[in-house]
């Protein structure tokens, strides 16, 4: 985890740490993207050249325009299908179709948050947390330091692909680390804060 390409400061670290200050605990994604239902490919806030020497150029042009934007395009490929099961009661195919669905729109939201989560240095990349969110680690790691190392030790016990939150409890309002497989997003009791892509084309 490079500590550099962290974003700490401006609107979306603001709409994290009200997220997390928030006691209903509900966030929408706003990097996330719909047209006519249809789901898109966010805009990057920041060149793809902006975050090296920690991020390649060329890495983050692939992973944006290649990776992220074909989640983005069989996410809406399996969710026509799966509408079209359904209008026509085919149940089979639309219990096939729930994983697809799954895996490329958890690769969507997953990577919509990620690309939020990073910022070159001249737009507060690699400041440490501030404010609720500083509070809250402290409190629950100590520092940041043993957060990063409990964050390095759960991506390391990811097995094959997936990727690692920091993640806020909606019921208790306390913050804390999840691993998820594959695609998987942060749903249900839990909204995420920061993401960690362990897949291999990240870096």
């Amino acid at each position: 985890m490079s500590a550099t390409l962290l974003r700490s400061t401006g609107a979306r670290s603001v709409m994290r740490s009200t997220a997390l200050a928030s006691s209903r605990g509900t966030l929408g994604i706003a990097g996330v993207t719909f047209a006519r239902g249809k789901a898109t490919l966010p805009d990057l806030p920041y060149d793809y050249g902006a975050l090296e020497p920690a991020v390649s150029g060329k890495i983050m042009e692939l992973h944006h325009k290649n990776h992220h934007n074909t989640y983005v395009n069989s996410f809406n490929d399996a969710s026509e299908k799966l509408s079209a099961a359904t209008s026509k009661s085919d149940i089979a195919s639309q219990i096939a179709l729930q994983p697809l669905v799954n895996f490329h729109g958890g690769g969507h939201l997953n990577h919509s948050l990620f690309w939020e989560n990073l910022a070159p240095t001249n737009a507060g990349g690699g400041e440490p947390p501030s404010g609720v969110l500083k509070d809250a680690i402290d409190q629950t790691f100590g520092d940041l330091e043993s957060l990063k190392t409990k964050f390095n030790t759960a991506l390391a016990g990811i097995q094959g692909s997936g990727w690692a939150w920091l993640v806020k409890d909606n019921q208790t309002g306390q913050i804390g680390i999840k691993t998820y497989a594959n695609q998987d997003p942060v749903v249900g009791p839990y909204t995420p804060l920061l993401g960690i892509d362990a897949w291999e084309h990240a870096y």
